[in-house]
């Protein structure tokens, strides 16, 4: 009888994976007649190619000028004259000069560039389209070697490491305040995340507008938020699940995830500072590093918040914090700084870019509501208004001091 049981339902096994597969043949099939018969021939033989021709970076170097050029069209490109400063100049294309559909190219242009000055570069197809970019300020790239790896490095640790540190040193100020600042403290924290989601929102947008069409920049940042958000919503829960098993602290968790989404903003500043000194433009590298310092200060204050003993109204009892414990969320929050800055300098893409911070407005979102339900939670415990007037104005205090900071930034 078990036999017969086992049989039929092998059987059944073996009709479902048939019927699943058969539209799949269809699908198969269809496709392969579609490209050999060609039937669009007849509309598309009188029109003119569509080009489309992006400029994914530049380098400068002793001998001239180094461009990465990526065809985003559905036809091939050819590359017949270059152009700089109005001047028809010599090159070389590798691996050819005819760039397939989604395909890339090196131009290579020997040219006696002039330092600190403005040229700009202009690539001539056989139908007449032109594709341009302006290299804003001549200085030779940095190639890689060991002294400006470690300056890159350290330029990372400046921006994300010491801001971090130095903004935890308000801890123990923090934990000897009244309890009812808590919640302000929280609310404050809330305000700081809600600043970088925009901030790293705008960003994403801005670098996935200079893709290719073809990478749908804008809605590829989206999606690749909302699947972060949805993965670390899978984690969440599961830790949720373990933590009353395992014990875990749940406030070095969520101060763990703000770290994280912390880090990953942090990632996108890095990239901007690198790419500035890659482009030979130091003052502002220079600005952006000062301003970048002293707009990250405050984000240690909204990591070592949910380690204040109270905060969390499920807490039986404040664990003390060692120092270990900073060092390793203060790393968290600053080291993606560093790989930034290291990315940013040597080998800047938009493509990676844009999927880091679709990554960061994920991992931040998600901070941000984890963190709103724990001040939720706190109000809840305490018996006060979730919107009480100190949580408003901590809320506000946080967006304002983001805000003015930023200033230095974008001066």
């Amino acid at each position: 009888m078990n036999s017969k049981k086992d049989t039929f339902g092998s059987r059944g096994s073996i009709s479902i994976w048939i019927s699943a597969l058969i539209p799949l043949l269809a699908i198969a099939l269809l496709i392969t007649l579609f490209l050999l018969g060609d039937p669009l021939a007849l509309f598309s033989n009188s029109l003119p190619p569509i080009e489309e021709l992006t400029f994914e970076r530049i380098r400068i170097t002793d001998d001239g000028f180094e461009a990465t050029l990526i065809n985003g069209g559905p036809d091939p490109v050819t590359i017949s004259q270059v152009l700089v400063d109005e001047a028809y100049w010599k090159f070389e294309i590798i691996p050819s000069g005819s760039i397939s559909r989604l395909g890339r190219a090196t131009l290579f242009i020997p040219y006696p560039w002039v330092e600190y000055e403005a040229h700009e570069i202009v690539v001539i197809t056989p139908s007449g389209a032109t594709f341009s970019e302006e290299v804003p300020l001549s200085t030779p790239s940095p190639s890689f070697g060991w002294r400006e790896f470690a300056a890159y490095g350290l330029i990372g640790v400046y921006v994300g490491v010491v801001p971090v540190v130095l903004g935890m040193l308000w801890y123990p100020a923090m934990k000897a305040i009244d309890r009812k600042w808590l919640g302000a403290i929280l609310a404050l924290t809330v305000g700081l995340l809600v600043f970088l989601l925009i901030d790293t929102l705008l960003e994403a947008f801005e670098i996935a507008a200079e893709l290719p069409g073809f990478f749908q920049g804008i809605p590829l940042t989206l999606f690749v938020a909302l699947l972060t958000w949805l993965g670390l919503l899978a984690l969440g829960e599961r830790q949720r699940a373990g933590k009353r098993s395992s014990g875990t602290n749940p406030g070095l968790y969520l101060a763990s995830m703000i770290a994280l989404g912390i880090g990953l903003h942090n990632l996108g500043e890095g990239l901007a500072i690198g790419a500035a000194f890659a482009s030979g433009e130091a003052s502002l590298g220079s600005f952006l590093v000062i301003g970048f310092m002293l707009h990250n200060l405050t984000e240690g204050i909204g990591i070592a918040a949910p380690l204040l003993p109270g905060s969390r109204p499920d807490a039986q009892k404040h664990r003390r914090v060692g120092l270990s414990t900073f060092a390793w969320l203060a790393l968290l929050a600053g080291a993606p700084a560093i790989i930034g800055a290291w990315f940013g300098g040597f080998a800047f893409s938009p493509i990676f870019a844009t999927i880091f911070l679709g990554i960061g407005l994920g991992a931040i979102w998600q901070v941000i509501v984890e963190v709103f339900n724990l001040l939720r939670d706190y109000a809840d415990h305490e018996d006060t208004p979730l919107f009480s007037v100190l949580n408003v104005i901590g809320f506000s205090v946080g967006i304002l001091i983001m805000y003015l900071t930023a200033f230095l930034v974008k001066f």
